[in-house]
């Protein structure tokens, strides 16, 4: 049934025009602080990129992720035949092997991602002029992506402590914390060297020398006991040296927990990562212009 509407005499049936809605584009104020609340809005992208750094790492690779072990593992034999049978460097009463494994650990985790970060722009240049997204998100995902290697590692440094019968002490619970510390300091260095990098491409070119002079300056190869007690307190600034030793600490119990050191490289870590969020978000408006 059809029902007819009759419009009386003077009325008007009008619909309402639609009304033009108009985008007023102004610029913005970015701080560190919208930066990351950015980032965790684009977070779907932000995996995908750590996902695409850990299957491009391993892409036709022999032994794919057997090079999160074969790095370290020789690095340990080579540091174990120079410097402990050789040099024959203190290892706080434990084998050398271990000691310096336990060390490497970390270390080679952190050296890996700043290494990565730093050359994270410039290797991604052709993106950064077509599209938008979080540009903080390039030296960040090697810190995700390369705790895959990390936890292999890890996993044959609990091997090599069931080898020399070296349990863990009831303070492992504190190696998140420990971890967390490294990733801190690579995200603040990462993302200072990557914005550094973009306008001094010397920077890609010397890290190698960088990492290199690095470890010697984190008791990798030796115990921070052989630095004088006295200077200690302004080495603990590397935030490295609190985080390995408090690594062999709590897994090899070679030395007491250095807390002092834990707090005064726990302390430097929070300031490189502020130190490098704001240098990185100063220099983000020029990154397309520049690279």
């Amino acid at each position: 049934m059809t029902m007819l509407t009759l419009a009386t005499p003077g009325s008007t049936d009008r619909r309402p025009e639609p009304r033009a809605e108009v985008a007023i584009i102004e610029p913005t104020r970015f701080t560190v602080w919208s930066k990351l609340a950015e980032l965790w809005r684009y977070r779907d992208l932000f995996f995908f990129f750590v996902w695409r750094d850990i299957k491009t790492r391993y892409a036709q690779s022999v032994l794919g992720v057997g090079w999160a072990v074969a790095q370290p593992f020789v690095t340990m034999v080579v540091f174990t035949v120079v410097f402990g049978k050789v040099a024959k460097i203190s290892s706080d009463g434990r084998p050398y092997a271990i000691f310096s494994f336990c060390g490497l650990v970390p270390w080679t985790y952190f050296a890996n991602t700043l290494s990565d970060a730093s050359s994270s722009l410039v290797k991604n240049s052709a993106m950064l002029g077509k599209i938008y997204f979080p540009r903080m998100i390039m030296p960040l995902t090697p810190v995700l992506g390369r705790l895959l290697d990390f936890g292999i590692a890890f996993v044959m440094l609990l091997g090599l402590m069931l080898w020399f019968r070296t349990p863990p002490t009831p303070a492992a619970v504190l190696l998140p914390f420990l971890i967390l510390m490294v990733a801190l300091t690579a995200s603040g260095l990462g993302m200072f060297l990557s914005a550094l990098a973009v306008q001094y491409r010397d920077v890609t070119y010397a890290m190698g020398l960088v990492v290199q002079m690095l470890m010697y300056a984190a008791p990798v190869v030796y115990p921070a006991s052989l630095v004088p007690e006295p200077y200690r307190m302004f080495y603990a600034l590397n935030p490295m040296v609190g985080a390995i030793e408090g690594f062999r600490a709590t897994l090899l119990g070679a030395v007491t927990m250095p807390w002092t050191l834990i707090a005064v490289s726990g302390a430097s870590a929070v300031v490189i990562l502020a130190a490098g969020a704001f240098y990185f978000t100063a220099k983000e408006p020029v990154f397309a212009d520049v690279v």
